[in-house]
């Protein structure tokens, strides 16, 4: 039964691939109804001794031996050769179930399949041989089963509105409330429904034939350039460079442009790399981060704001465009300890006095970074700690001076930044000393 499954499984995907599909000739929806038989004799005939010896015996069941019943069915075709039909039946009859094959009591046997059916030929012909799979379900009394049934039929077309249908089925049962057995029917079916009217789409008229001296597809009397091929978004003209400007109109034909500028670039005055439309400065050379204005240099020292140290306190570039202090009567290098100590001379105060009078009066905005330094004398621990001194005794003296102490910060080296040899006693006085580093 199996091979007879898959066999007709098998013919029945075949049909279906290489039918060439035809709109007009897939069935409508129908309905039909139907005189069934149920032959439960000879598959247990078959059962017991084999389908050869059935034939040979002559022990197909006879009429008298089957059940009879009617039914109501459905169809819809789903391709020209391919339908789709879904059938209840009802027979009243004593069910041989798998379990107790000799019950001897009568009831009503629903049966329900749905199916596919490949056609030989689609209802354009008078006569069409089918094959049919599908699943089905019944129930006798309060028995519940399931069925695959398979069949072979045979339909005659009348007049596409009404088919005739003779099919006999093999139902094998596949739980144990169903019973294998023949169903065989006669029925006829008849559409429903209008059938779908076919669209008429009017045909275009003749288009009538136009000059088109270029050949550029815009007939000559909508063709702004009738003698260049064009394009037809710009009435027939060439557009070389591609900005959608028509080269008759544009001044700058092979370089794209904008309409504004009659179809060459946004200009760039300066050349600066920013158009002047962005550019806020569109005559003199900038940067982007300007808009196109040069870096500004708010105290005119030559020191650019980005460069600038101190962009509101004029002061020279080597000194990061602040001012020294000792441009201004003050000499750093006068600013000295006593010896291995960070007490400040009495020379120092005298010039820090002074360095204080320029903080308070001449720069009373700046901050100064106060660094101290120191000779390789001794060892470099010892060093850091007296610079770090030296430079907290300068920021302490210049903070009595009146000096605000939040702009002053004091910081040391030690030994690792010399600027003379340490090897010379004048390489060495160099080296001790105490730098001041202007800010804003």
């Amino acid at each position: 039964m199996k091979k007879l499954l898959l066999s007709l499984t098998v013919v029945t995907s075949v049909l279906g691939s290489v039918t060439a599909q035809n709109a007009d000739y897939k069935k409508r929806p129908a309905i039909g109804i139907h005189f069934i038989t149920n032959d439960f004799v000879t598959p247990q005939r078959i059962k017991e001794t084999s389908l050869t010896d059935v034939l040979k015996d002559k022990q197909w069941a006879k009429f008298g031996e089957m059940d009879y019943g009617f039914g109501i069915s459905y169809l819809k075709g789903l391709s020209n050769k391919i339908d789709f039909s879904t059938t209840l039946g009802v027979s009243f009859l004593s069910y041989p179930l798998k379990d107790n094959p000799s019950n001897g009591d009568d009831g009503a046997l629903l049966e329900w399949d749905a199916m596919v059916r490949a056609k030989m030929t689609s209802d354009k012909y008078w006569v069409s041989p089918y094959i049919s799979a599908g699943i089905g379900a019944s129930k006798w009394r309060g028995y519940y089963g399931a069925i695959i049934p398979v069949g072979l039929g045979i339909q005659v077309n009348f007049f596409d509105e009404a088919f005739l249908l003779l099919e006999t089925q093999y139902r094998t049962g596949i739980t144990s409330t169903t019973s294998n057995h023949f169903f065989n029917s006669l029925g006829i079916a008849g559409n429903i429904g209008k059938p779908k009217e076919e669209k008429v789409v009017p045909q275009p008229p003749l288009p009538m034939v136009a000059l088109d001296e270029d050949k550029d597809g815009v007939v000559d009397s909508l063709d702004a350039c009738p003698t260049v091929p064009g394009l037809p978004a710009l009435q027939g003209c060439p557009d070389r460079d591609g900005d959608g400007i028509a080269d008759k109109d544009d001044k700058c034909p092979d370089t794209p442009g904008i309409a504004k500028y009659q179809g060459c670039p946004i200009p760039d005055t300066d050349g600066d790399g920013i158009n002047d439309e962005e550019d806020k400065c569109p005559t003199v050379a900038g940067v982007a981060k300007y808009e196109g204005c040069p870096i500004p240099d708010r105290d005119n020292d030559g020191v650019n704001d980005d460069e600038d140290r101190c962009p509101d306190i004029a002061g020279p570039a080597d000194n990061g465009g602040c001012p020294k202090l000792e441009t201004s009567k003050f000499n750093a290098a006068a600013v000295q300890f006593v010896t291995g100590s960070a007490t400040l001379t009495a020379a120092a105060k005298r010039e820090l006095d002074k360095a204080a009078r320029i903080l308070n009066e001449q720069y009373p905005t700046v901050n100064v970074e106060i660094a101290g330094h120191t000779d390789n004398t001794g060892s470099a621990p010892f060093n850091q700690k007296l610079s770090e001194k030296r430079a907290a005794a300068v920021k302490t003296y210049l903070v009595k001076k009146k000096v605000s102490a939040d702009r002053l910060t004091a910081v040391g080296f030690g030994q690792d930044q010399p600027i003379g040899d340490n090897k010379s006693a004048s390489g060495k006085a160099q080296n001790r000393r105490v730098e001041f580093k202007v800010s804003q």
